[in-house]
């Protein structure tokens, strides 16, 4: 599992919580992260679109949060670029003729469930302020 969608989009809302009162650029953003601000876009869609941040375009333009850091919550972020399972995928088409194959994917769809709501409990009580305090 090589999904760095998470660790970008927590990068990216570190950097706009440490810089509250400036506008920052998807390429300045991309610049802190080292990679192509086009990936920086595709998360801050995801991010504007869970009502975490907020954007304008222009020259002055760019991304802030648009709430409070102390308001957000770690697991706002995950949940907002989440976009697979913590355990990775089911298998595809399993045997139906299989004991174990017919009944395979169900059991992995209530451990799948559970241990999403684990991820997120644990992530739950720490805000991005908490987070943000970590660094200098």
């Amino acid at each position: 599992m090589s999904n760095t969608r998470f660790a970008t989009a927590l990068h990216i809302m570190t950097l706009l919580a440490k810089f509250p009162q400036e506008w920052l650029t998807s390429d300045w953003i991309a610049g802190s992260i080292n990679v192509n601000p086009v990936i920086v876009r595709k998360e801050l869609s995801e991010l504007r679109a869970a009502g975490l941040i907020t954007s304008r375009l222009g020259k002055d333009g760019g991304t802030k949060l648009s709430k409070n850091a102390e308001e957000i919550k770690i697991s706002d972020i995950y949940t907002a670029v989440k976009n697979n399972e913590v355990l990775g995928k089911k298998n595809q088409k399993p045997n139906p003729a299989c004991s174990v194959g017919k009944e395979i994917n169900n059991h992995l769809s209530m451990l799948f469930e559970q241990t999403d709501l684990l991820v997120k409990s644990f992530l739950g009580d720490k805000s991005l302020q908490e987070f943000t305090d970590q660094f200098e």
